[in-house]
């Protein structure tokens, strides 16, 4: 089954003279998609973007994220593993090519889980290798993804 996922991008950063030259422009934009809250945007400040906004690099690294997490929460509650909490602060390591192209050659999800007291951390554990085979996103990264997961054990649900 095929699924689609609809986005309207949508340049901010003329000022006045469009792409006259280099500097006479943003690199600023909006993400809108119908019903949801748009996204301001810019590019890496490596490459003269805002750093105040998110850029594509910071874009993909939590989508990589997100899609772990809810495969995750979903795989532990099948598996009968209590999560209460989960957090991440997953960290991408891009290289700039001659002629600067870029891109990511890996990426460390380190997870801080939040399970109940008795949980099977080996089992919990286990879960993070099952992820790659069926997140979406995790499957059409070209990269290597490793993960670090930390477990906290919460003596209460």
């Amino acid at each position: 089954m095929e699924h689609l996922y609809k986005s309207h991008i949508s340049w901010t950063g003329n000022l006045g003279t469009g792409t006259s030259g280099y500097k006479a422009y943003k690199r600023t934009w909006d993400i809108a998609i119908e019903g949801k809250e748009p996204v301001h945007c810019s590019n890496d400040p490596l490459l003269g973007g805002d750093s105040g906004k998110m850029n594509p690099e910071d874009l993909l690294i939590s989508s990589l994220s997100a899609c772990h997490m809810l495969w995750y929460l979903h795989l532990a509650s099948d598996a009968g593993i209590t999560v209460t909490g989960y957090e991440d602060t997953p960290v991408a390591t891009g290289e700039i090519l001659k002629g600067g192209a870029g891109r990511f050659i890996s990426a460390i999800l380190r997870p801080k889980i939040t399970v109940i007291a008795g949980t099977d951390l080996h089992a919990a554990t286990a879960i993070h290798d099952k992820i790659h085979e069926v997140c979406f996103i995790a499957r059409s990264v070209n990269f290597p993804v490793s993960y670090e997961p930390e477990f906290i054990i919460c003596n209460r649900q």
